[in-house]
């Protein structure tokens, strides 16, 4: 059995699964940079149709579909459990949601409700098939801090399908849910503190020291913080019928456990034993400065309702979060996973020629990755100060779509270096 830093191998599914979700993910990062181009004004107000299609492209293509990826490869190594039936839940998942993704975008730009009802369907079929093969895998896992975060946040992935559904078929004008502002509050808590962020502190368990070569999260982090999110979240959810001191109250101790991670996440990279140069990192750090940068915007509004009652008040959150924080912290952990599965599937096949075997460094040029995280830290300036200062919108939306190429130019790479030394895609 191959192992490495407590991680089994001999389970892991084929390299052509998880990567149809990775190479499909930067397409749609290109989606929503194009989609800043062309309007800029996308991003005056977060209830347009386009800022609503924007934040879908970043968050259901690029996000969901690299996570879900991540997921599908995790569950087996990290877990030791693999999904059944991978190659059927992969093409099961991986299709309907990128179509019903698009299906949802163009429901929102040209309102018209057949998109909607054909997005409802698509998504519908995606999600449950890869929920179902989830929930299965994470049933018989074995239980450890990164575990109990992919559970927590498959729930939560869960709960954000079941309350976008009714927002959808509202939308579609079949059924108009009861207390849809509080469903779309949920929604938003669910889909971007549950399943993005506690996904990401899960995996952060396993990945930062490994891949980092940092000492380990401390473990009475480990043992509360995604449970402690995850309650409050829930007490977040009914905060429409709580007193408005104990909604501030959750949300401060929401607050916290987000400054608490990345805090310690950028302690412990301070003290990482191996001082290289590393994208990863770069991406990592700028995703926890965002995490921090968020807590504060919030802090500063629960003093000024003036700034909370702004349009720019929500913007900057999901630009700061979304953008900042998860575009970022997704993107590194492509520079290690794809990378990654190349060299372990290449060592695997070819075991006689192994002294011919690429490391893991030298799947993706070290330059090319650097011009990338250059291009996504100035589309994530230009966009955060356009909010204020417009006239720059348009030039982070060209940012971003170089950022978005070049992952993937990066992406394809690694695998022509994969092909070109006798990698099979089995």
């Amino acid at each position: 059995m191959s192992t490495q830093a407590g991680l089994s191998f001999e389970q892991a599914p084929p390299f052509s699964l998880p990567l149809q979700f990775f190479l499909s993910a930067p397409l749609f990062l290109l989606a929503a940079a194009l989609l800043i181009v062309l309007d800029p004004a996308s991003l005056a107000s977060r209830w347009t149709p386009q800022a609503l299609a924007l934040t879908h492209a970043l968050t259901l293509g690029f996000l969901a579909m690299a996570m879900l990826g991540a997921l599908m490869q995790m569950l087996p190594v990290v877990a030791g459990s693999p999904l059944p039936r991978p190659r059927a839940v992969a093409w099961l998942a991986q299709v309907p949601l990128a179509l019903g993704t698009l299906s949802l975008m163009a429901g929102f730009l040209a309102a018209e409700p057949i998109a909607f009802g054909i997005a409802v369907a698509l998504l519908g079929v995606g999600f449950a098939v890869f929920l179902a093969a989830a929930a299965v895998s994470l049933v018989r896992a074995t239980g450890n801090v990164t575990v109990w975060g992919m559970r927590l946040a498959v729930l939560s992935l869960l709960l954000t399908f079941m309350l976008g559904l009714a927002l959808a078929l509202m939308r579609a004008g079949t059924w108009i849910p009861p207390a849809s502002a509080a469903a779309l509050a949920a929604h938003l808590a669910f889909g971007l503190l549950g399943w993005v962020l506690l996904l990401v502190v899960g995996v952060a368990f396993q990945v930062v020291p490994m891949f980092q070569i940092t000492p380990p999260y401390p473990p009475p982090l480990g043992r509360w913080l995604t449970p402690g999110l995850f309650v409050l979240l829930l007490i977040h959810a009914a905060a429409p019928a709580l007193p408005s001191r104990v909604a501030t109250f959750v949300e401060a101790g929401l607050a916290a456990g987000i400054l608490l991670f990345a805090v310690t996440t950028l302690a412990l990279q301070a003290r990482r034993r191996r001082k290289l140069p590393d994208v990863t990192l770069d991406f990592w750090r700028l995703g926890m400065a965002s995490l921090i940068a968020s807590v504060t915007v919030w802090i500063v509004a629960q003093f000024s309702p003036a700034w909370a009652d702004s349009d720019a008040y929500p913007l900057l959150l999901a630009v700061l979060f979304i953008g900042g924080f998860g575009v970022s912290v997704v993107n590194g952990m492509l520079y290690k996973i794809v990378p990654f599965l190349a060299w372990f599937h290449l060592q695997a096949q070819l075991q006689a020629r192994a002294g011919s075997i690429p490391t893991m460094k030298d799947m993706i040029a070290e330059g090319r990755t650097r011009w990338q995280f250059r291009f996504h830290l100035t589309a994530c300036g230009l966009l955060t100060v356009g909010l204020f200062w417009p006239l720059l919108v348009r030039t982070g939306g060209l940012m971003l779509a170089l950022s978005a190429l070049l992952l993937q130019i990066n992406l394809l790479s690694a695998l022509r270096r994969f092909t070109r030394r006798g990698g099979r895609f089995i």
